[in-house]
């Protein structure tokens, strides 16, 4: 068994002025890991590959992990029909209960209740951490410790590279899910997913819309591809080359490189800068006579337990359809993430996924669909699970966990 060091991380939040973090648990079953599997309770391999690499990387993080000093976002607890006492500094909810204030929280008083924003600090590494798939072979980085929303990673990324677009009702309706009225005001509407808390707005809060009037992220992720036609310009059509530009075939180009980080694009409003900001593609002409497409992704900084499986997932998916495009065997993805992090209200949910069993006997590697063939056609649908049942299975065993938002 391992533990969590809880008495030195509270230690070092008191003298930061803040309150002690309290855990259900803090102990766990050290990983053990045998032939790139981990190694069950009857000894035997279990679970995927990306099962491997979230539990020891998860055991990495809180045997290893510095605890930040400064930390950018926070978490908003919302108390609905709450009061404020602003002379004794706490928040008296409809229940009864009295909730102090920290001095380093933030009351925000709402018309049914009250807010407090509290400090999300993170335990992070920065060293030692790399991942690698061979998607030939069919290893892969979906998981099976807790239910991964496999449509909406997929539509994310046809977003940012193929669509090319920072509008965020775009976004909702490439996965499904529009609750936007083109009808209705924007002060009426409403968003469904997760990049509303960085969507752009103006002084009083309202969002800035675009030409469609729709809300967006600004000149990040698809407002940086967009203008540059990024995956096309910079490594289809480099791998293909491009006959009405003139262009020949140049794939083994050791050039083959996309990056969402432009500080020029900073300048303008925007919200989020991309934390998965560089992808290097390279052709392998491999010794069994087939040519296979590598493709490495590197990322600043990595919200583990929330998104270190999806962003892998969508990144490895990038691979399967850009592969596709060129004509070649999707190979091995790598992902190099930096500055890995699992924040402090996240540590519960870790020690759980760490002390559970991969479910056993579900094939969770995710293809794209054989008919799938152009860059600009692909769709959610076009990528499946092997396993029709794995989603259902893996919610039975290792349902969803909770994961506060740190904004």
């Amino acid at each position: 068994m391992s533990k969590f060091d809880l008495d030195r991380f509270n230690l070092e939040k008191i003298k930061l002025g803040e309150q002690p973090v309290k855990l259900r648990r803090t102990s766990y079953r050290k990983p053990k890991v045998k032939n790139g599997l981990l190694v069950g309770k009857d000894g035997q391999p279990v679970g995927t590959k990306g099962d491997m690499y979230t539990k020891l990387i998860m055991d990495k993080i809180l045997q290893e992990g510095c605890l930040d000093h400064d930390p950018r976002p926070h978490y908003e607890d919302f108390y609905e029909g709450a009061i404020y006492d602003e002379e004794r500094n706490l928040v008296k909810t409809k229940e009864g209960k009295r909730i102090p204030v920290g001095d380093k929280e933030q009351v925000k008083v709402k018309e049914n209740g009250v807010e407090i924003w509290v400090p999300a600090h993170t335990l992070s590494v920065n060293t030692g951490i790399e991942c690698s798939y061979d998607l030939s072979k069919g290893e892969t980085p979906m998981i099976t410790l807790r239910p991964i929303a496999t449509k909406v990673s997929c539509a994310e990324i046809l977003w940012i590279y193929q669509k090319q677009s920072n509008d965020l009702v775009l976004f909702d309706e490439l996965q499904g899910t529009r609750t936007w009225d083109d009808s209705k005001p924007a002060s009426e509407n409403k968003l469904n997913d997760w990049w509303v808390d960085w969507a752009i707005r103006d002084q009083e809060g309202n969002f800035v819309l675009n030409e469609e009037g729709h809300p967006t992220i600004g000149s990040c992720y698809g407002g940086t591809t967009g203008p540059r036609n990024m995956m096309k310009k910079e490594v289809i059509d480099v791998i293909k080359g491009n006959l009405e530009k003139g262009t020949k075939p140049n794939p083994d180009s050791r050039r083959l490189i996309t990056c969402l980080w432009q500080i020029d694009d900073f300048e303008k409003p925007h919200g989020l800068k991309p934390c998965a900001f560089l992808t290097i593609w390279n052709v392998r002409h491999d010794w069994d006579g087939k040519d296979y497409l590598d493709m490495t992704m590197v990322q600043r900084s990595s919200d583990f337990a929330t998104a270190g499986c999806i962003n892998q997932v969508q990144y490895a998916e990038l691979l399967m359809m850009v592969a596709r495009e060129v004509g070649m065997k999707p190979g091995v993805f790598t992902w190099k993430p930096v500055n890995v992090q699992i924040y402090d209200r996240h540590i519960d949910q870790a020690i759980t996924m760490l002390n559970r069993e991969p479910v056993d006997g579900v094939d969770a590697t995710i293809k794209l669909r054989e008919g799938a063939k152009n860059w600009e056609e692909f769709t959610t649908a076009d990528f499946q699970i092997l396993d029709p049942d794995a989603i259902q299975k893996v919610k039975k065993q290792n349902p969803q966990l909770k994961f506060p938002l740190g904004i």
